[in-house]
């Protein structure tokens, strides 16, 4: 199915995005480092399903507006370009799919807004709600860390992992992805924690070949995009984790009411953060429906095994009314 581009203003930037079919909105939102390209897979699938499916360059990321404040990219921000965009595109409910940090959006847009967000999949990165008397999330990496540093906490210095990131982006892009997917062999995946000596990029590896998933005009489209964009603003969405937490301590507790699917990849380094992430969510998420882990795949679920992400979200929409406000 054809797919057009476009630009619209929401919560004051310029939002680019790709949009097909018709029906009850889907917005797809992407995470780092990645782009509405990131759903390439979905779709033309979704669409055909009988849904209007979005897929924005998110905020800093893209040809999407980069502010220049740390702080302009903190999750009340970024929830507001996601209620805003659903007011631009003459919609006035919509349902969310999250992958990686587009996940965590996806989440507090859940949470802040249930009057417009009425369903929710969860990509990679799990529901797991604050509570009271936690340490800040900086805190929690720097415990987990140990004697090594965590890669977030790497990330908190402005302008430090970004001369990195950007040194060579073609190849800052193939060792992120192929690093987390799974196609890396044990010894040559990311590394969550690596040693205070070491720089970011270190803690992957490059493959001797490209995976089946992953083609050379891909790496083209990532390595243009990010190349024009830079790593700023996708970083500075690390750089608020603290803030977040700061801002809300009214959502301790908080459950997630919607209709929910979660999706992970068995071989997903971010399995090792959520242990007990099922556990968790099937206390507070008393709607989800279902938990998929895809057995030899990785970080970047809807790229390495699009054809069964794509089954997997069908049947979990098809059974809702397809009126969303019915939900």
């Amino acid at each position: 199915m054809a797919t057009s581009e476009l630009a619209l203003q929401t919560n004051g930037i310029q939002m680019h995005l790709t949009e097909t079919g018709t029906g009850p909105l889907v917005i797809l939102c992407h995470g780092f480092p990645e782009l509405g390209y990131s759903w390439r897979y979905q779709m033309s699938p979704l669409a055909e399903a009988g849904y209007r499916v979005v897929a924005p360059d998110q905020r800093g990321y893209g040809k999407t507006g980069r502010p220049a404040a740390v702080e302009d990219y903190d999750m009340l921000q970024l929830t507001g370009d996601m209620v805003g965009l659903v007011e631009a595109l003459g919609e006035t409910e919509a349902i969310l799919v999250g992958h990686d940090f587009g996940a965590i959006v996806a989440q507090y847009c859940c949470l802040l807004r249930p009057d417009i967000f009425k369903a929710l999949v969860l990509l990679s990165v799990p529901y797991s709600p604050r509570r009271w008397g936690d340490l800040m999330p900086t805190q929690v990496m720097e415990r987990l860390a140990g004697d090594g540093v965590y890669y977030i906490n790497y990330f908190q210095e402005p302008g430090k992992v970004e001369r990195e990131l950007e040194s060579n982006v073609r190849e800052t892009m193939l060792r992120f992805l192929y690093s987390a997917s799974g196609d890396a062999p044990p010894d040559k995946r990311s590394r969550l924690v690596f040693g205070k000596t070491e720089r970011f990029l270190g803690s992957g590896s490059l493959p001797d070949k490209l995976p089946d998933w992953l083609t050379e005009k891909d790496l083209d489209v990532y390595t243009e995009m990010f190349t024009t964009s830079g790593f700023t603003g996708p970083v500075n969405w690390y750089r608020n984790l603290d803030r977040n937490w700061r801002l809300t301590p009214f959502l301790t507790g908080a459950p997630i009411l919607q209709p929910t699917l979660f999706i992970e990849g068995e071989l997903d380094a971010v399995r090792l953060i959520y242990s007990s992430a099922h556990k968790i969510m099937k206390a507070y998420i008393p709607n989800l429906k279902n938990i998929i882990s895809l057995p030899g795949v990785g970080h970047w679920i809807q790229q390495e095994q699009a054809e069964a992400v794509n089954q997997a979200i069908i049947a979990f929409l098809g059974p809702l009314p397809i009126g969303v406000g019915q939900m």
